[in-house]
């Protein structure tokens, strides 16, 4: 989770600039901090601050002219100041063009210096309109996430503490995703901050249980955090028996689990707005589906080592799935949200399944199995086919690590993304522009369908003849489980995961995807009254 417990805004008359903070430190005024971050522009330039530098042995501007600090966003220099009887760290900190992903950058570059217990104070964002506000606090919020299994952990459990100077130029509320225009600086910092740390902490914690070691994460380990997690945010939770799922037809989720002495379930989420947050009841009925693969051996078609070190993780979309749904009733979604996770562990037994079986997914089409590494599209393939037949929702979408292809074809900053519908392709393409999760769409080539003929069953897993397009086809080949409805299928293999830290993004599971569904539910009520859509940043 994120070192820092606690952002809150910092504003009064006096209150202008770092060197303004300073001042009221060296006085007693305001309570000391260990850290002020100070912003330095894209072309080096930092704001004259004399206040900043009564506290300097050297001026602010010799400091970052002589680090060679052009702005980059994230870029970092250090300086230590005397206030009265503190020392504070002084970060001056590059935020390039001040654009919303700079500023997230740029956060979780400070979010990574801090340490645990630290009190920190950041004059980046004064000034600055809310859109700009709630883009850095998510920044640091990410930055400052840990992950260990260590046997001594130090002083992580002590909390950090950040303080954002704001001005009245930063209440500008008409930024906000569904805001009014309403006008109040501080309290408009307020909800602007707090929204920010609530997609923050849903993304940790898609982080987190994507993060945690197979060895504890079961099917039903993942399950029972499900639960919690519907507990604690008022959502209602059903979980599917290894049992119930077979005698109710999901042939695909079934068979990837027999191999596993921990057998499969089904995580069916189900959230539905207030009457304070939809007057008139929810205008549409969303269905999110997660791939929930706790580990990925391979299966019989068995993975090499290297190929397995990673495989904790292929369960991401499934983490998804249950952070976004951990976070609506506090974003006030309007939409009614059903989260589904089809959770398994592919493993090779006597007991698994082989290739040259042929499944029964639910609804009743029948599934030649020719490589049971395919396992994700066969458990995605029963949840979106249970969603059209029994959820009968309005839009289904589908989160997934599902093909190496797609890592291949566009690296680890953007996800693929498929879909039938190309009103739902936009809105989740400019959400995630705004959210800083970044799609890009794909064909859906129906001249690679063919690939998947089976001469025993309705479709194969995977292509006969492979046609160099492995994303394309297994989009495909989940098209044909979603019925009519507007579907869009995310392949997130790439932006899932990461080795290394970098912005707002950390080494290991990244919670892709969490920041941009959470955005595209809240634009639910404009879309829905077809005004023109309103994405800050």
């Amino acid at each position: 989770m994120p070192v820092i417990s606690t952002v809150t805004p910092l504003s009064g008359a006096s209150l202008r600039t770092a060197g303004d903070c300073l001042r009221a430190i060296s006085a007693g005024s305001l309570d000391a901090c260990d850290l002020l971050a100070v912003p330095v522009e894209a072309d080096g330039a930092i704001a004259a601050d004399q206040a900043v530098d009564e506290f300097l042995a050297v001026r602010a501007d010799d400091i970052v002219k002589a680090a060679q600090q052009d702005g980059t966003a994230g870029q970092t220099t250090q300086a230590m100041a005397q206030a009265g009887t503190a020392v504070v760290k002084i970060v001056f900190l590059g935020v390039g063009d001040r654009s919303p992903r700079a500023l997230r950058r740029a956060g979780g570059e400070l979010g990574r210096v801090l340490r645990p217990g630290a009190r920190a104070l950041s004059s980046v964002v004064a000034g600055q309109p809310a859109g700009q506000v709630r883009a850095f606090t998510e920044g640091v919020l990410l930055g400052s996430y840990r992950y260990s299994e260590k046997s001594t952990r130090g002083d992580e459990a002590a909390d950090a503490e950040l303080r954002l100077l704001v001005t009245p130029e930063g209440s500008d509320s008409s930024q906000r995703t569904g805001a009014a225009g309403e006008a109040g600086a501080p309290d408009e910092a307020e909800a602007v901050i707090s929204e920010a740390a609530t997609v923050a902490g849903a993304v940790a914690l898609a982080r987190d249980l994507t993060n945690t070691p197979s060895l504890r994460k079961s099917p039903q380990w993942l399950a029972d955090a499900a639960a919690q997690v519907a507990a604690d945010a008022g959502v209602v939770a059903r979980i599917w028996t290894d049992q119930e799922l077979l005698s109710s037809g999901f042939g695909g989720l079934s068979a990837v689990g027999s191999g596993s002495a921990r057998p499969p379930r089904l995580m069916e989420l189900s959230y539905t707005p207030s009457a304070a947050s939809a007057p008139g009841g929810a205008r549409r009925h969303v269905v999110l589906v997660g791939k929930g693969i706790t580990f990925d051996s391979g299966g019989l078609s068995l993975k090499p080592n290297d190929g397995m070190k990673a495989m904790k993780t292929d369960m991401a979309g499934g983490a998804v799935v249950i952070a976004v749904m951990s976070a609506l009733a506090r974003l006030g979604v309007t939409d009614q949200v059903t989260g589904l996770v089809a959770a398994a562990e592919n493993m090779p037994s006597g007991s698994a399944y082989r290739p040259g079986d042929v499944l029964t997914a639910f609804g009743g089409r029948t599934v030649e199995v020719l490589n049971t590494d395919a396992e994700g599209r066969l458990v995605l393939a029963d949840a979106i086919a249970y969603a059209d037949a029994v959820l009968e929702p309005d839009q289904i979408i589908d989160v997934a690590t599902l093909t190496g292809a797609a890592r291949i074809a566009l690296g680890g900053s953007f996800a693929a993304m498929y879909s039938t519908s190309d009103d739902l392709a936009a809105t989740l393409t400019a959400s995630g522009e705004a959210s800083g999760d970044l799609l890009w769409r794909m064909p859906l080539v129906d001249d690679y369908r063919g690939a998947l003929d089976s001469p025993v069953a309705d479709i194969a897993n995977v292509p006969r003849r492979e046609p160099g397009a492995g994303s394309i086809t297994a989009a495909l080949f989940l098209r044909e489980f979603a019925g009519s409805r507007p579907w869009a299928h995310l392949d997130i293999a790439g932006a899932a995961r990461k080795s290394a830290d970098e912005g707002e993004l950390s080494a290991g599971g990244t919670g892709f995807g969490t920041r941009l569904l959470l955005r595209w539910l809240q634009t639910s009520a404009v879309r829905a009254a077809e005004q023109p859509v309103s994405l800050p940043a």
